[in-house]
């Protein structure tokens, strides 16, 4: 995905990721939760889960979003157990704050060595 490459705004995945699915190599697409392979991936193995609402990040869930969250949840679960289950291990990380380039709640689920 070019743009991705290009991208200079804070929030990739409402502005270039979600409105431009058929770009993506997609995982899983629920009503809430989109789930794709990376487009500049880190590791081997590595995917990305989001909801399709924008919601900030992992520290600022409310109430509110639970329903997503939970679907967000699941949605990881069962890809995080494929990933363990065919390549021997995965890990899920998500980041806050200063580490979080994006400013939209996702999760990267991974596994392999780190390519860059």
């Amino acid at each position: 995905m070019t743009n991705a490459m290009q991208y200079l705004g804070n929030d990739f995945y409402c502005d270039v990721a979600i409105p431009n699915i058929d770009n993506l190599d997609v995982i899983e697409d629920t009503a809430s939760v989109l789930a794709y392979r990376h487009t500049r991936p880190f590791w081997a193995v590595h995917i990305v889960v989001v909801p399709k609402a924008h919601i900030e990040s992992f520290t600022t869930v409310a109430e509110v979003d639970e329903p997503v969250v939970r679907e967000l949840l699941a949605v990881v679960h069962r890809i995080a157990g494929g990933v363990e289950s065919s390549h021997g291990a995965a890990r899920i990380l998500t980041n806050l704050g200063t580490y979080q380039d994006s400013k939209h709640l996702h999760i990267h689920v991974s596994s392999g060595d780190r390519l860059r």
